[in-house]
């Protein structure tokens, strides 16, 4: 790891080794798991680049993904947005993942972090933000709450963006219905349940391959990767979503054609939710009103 002037926090705990880097938007440095051969990265480890998009995860809050048309209206009012990334044409993944967030520890297998954002850069959202890391037997609870604190109400949504290394044999299932197909930018233009070839996780597909960088729909809540040559399966559960039962959340998929790792990302809410009619997924909250996206990730040996 090059040199930074970014500290990672460590937890240790039953096997596994997680780094948190505050500072750098609240992300993850590294998560690992021990093996005899040594340490396992389960996601892609930074490398000190202070590019948010190198480390190994980042918060997506108050919103996830992109927002087009320079801004979004709601409840009669119009509420301007800037693009808030080099080469990004609209705002994306909200602003938690460029502030820094406070840390602290509380418990021994538990990390937590904290942002107050006062309108960020002259966005409109003013909110207070806690990511919560438990480390278990087998895995890792990953909580990503915001609760809104300015004045009136306005739209919110929230994401997990981790990147997982991936090798030739490298396989995502994830039960889903339709994915929303894109232009070049990449905007949705259309939703779909005729998946292009290859591009459907509900019975297992590659994780390299052609570009997709697209959200999925009907989505169960779950899903796994499998390393065969590690003996590895990591599966993914948000159970608001499995105890709903009714195959209805998001998930976005970017598949790079090149490179080490791939995202598979639970969000809230599709891509540019806040021009989609009725805003599928982004939940308006009003002063002190909540909201929580709860992942479950757990080790297993494939079978």
């Amino acid at each position: 790891m090059t040199p930074t002037p970014h500290t990672i926090h460590w937890l240790h705990h039953a096997g596994q080794h997680l780094g948190l880097v505050p500072t750098l938007g609240g992300g993850v440095a590294a998560w690992q798991l021990d093996r005899n051969s040594g340490k396992l990265d389960v996601w892609r480890p930074w490398a000190g680049d202070t590019d948010r998009y190198t480390l190994a995860s980042f918060p997506m809050v108050p919103w996830s993904n992109r927002i087009s048309t320079g801004g979004f209206d709601h409840d009669g009012k119009h509420y301007p947005m800037t693009p808030n990334r080099v080469g990004e044409p609209y705002p994306i993944h909200g602003d938690g993942w460029l502030q820094p967030w406070s840390i602290h520890q509380s418990a021994d297998n538990t990390l937590e972090m904290t942002l107050t954002s006062l309108a960020y850069e002259g966005n409109p959202y003013t909110y207070h933000a806690l990511q919560r890391f438990v480390l278990r037997d087998d895995g890792m609870d990953q909580t990503l709450t915001v609760t809104h604190t300015g004045e009136g109400s306005l739209p919110y949504g929230l994401g997990q963006h981790p990147w997982f290394l991936r090798s030739a044999t490298t396989r995502l299932t994830a039960p889903v219905q339709g994915v929303w197909l894109s232009g070049a930018d990449p905007l949705p233009t259309q939703h779909t349940t005729d998946f292009p070839p290859g591009w459907n996780p509900s019975a297992g597909m590659e994780v390299n391959g052609t570009l997709i960088d697209n959200a999925y729909t009907g989505w169960s809540g779950h899903a796994s990767i499998t390393w065969p040559e590690h003996q590895l399966k990591l599966t993914m559960a948000v159970p608001e979503i499995e105890q709903r039962g009714q195959n209805d959340g998001y998930n976005l998929l970017y598949r790079p054609p090149v490179g080490p790792a791939f995202c598979f990302e639970p969000v809230t809410h599709p891509i540019d939710a806040f021009h989609v009619p009725g805003h599928p997924g982004l939940r308006v909250l009003h002063t002190g009103e909540s909201l929580t996206l709860h992942v479950e990730w757990r080790f297993h040996t494939p079978t």
